[in-house]
């Protein structure tokens, strides 16, 4: 299955309902991602533009952008940034795909 890194920063309201009643949220995180049909590889809370970093499997990008927007409209997260993660083999696959293609730069002056 595909797998995805997903950022999230919380809002300052959120943040203050998990200091005054820290819980495990990777647990309600990954109910959500098993519910369409992927799953929670790994979870860490960060400090800095994001809160939170998850590592998740999802059966493609379909479900990976119905994840990320049920994250939005929960309304406790003020930013949510989905980036598609290939696997080192699948890397060397796109280059090699991409030397073929014929592409050409636009041409300066």
């Amino acid at each position: 299955m595909p797998s995805y890194l997903v950022q999230v920063a919380y809002t300052s309201e959120a943040m203050a309902a998990m200091i005054k009643k820290p819980h495990d949220r990777a647990s309600v995180v990954g109910k959500a991602v098993a519910k369409l049909g992927g799953s929670l590889k790994e979870a860490w809370l960060t400090f800095g533009d994001y809160d939170t970093v998850v590592l998740v499997e999802m059966p493609d990008n379909v479900s990976a952008a119905a994840f990320a927007m049920a994250i939005s409209a929960g309304g406790s997260c003020s930013a949510v940034k989905t980036t598609p993660l290939l696997s080192i083999e699948e890397g060397i696959t796109a280059m090699k795909k991409a030397a073929g293609s014929g592409y050409k730069p636009v041409a300066g002056k």
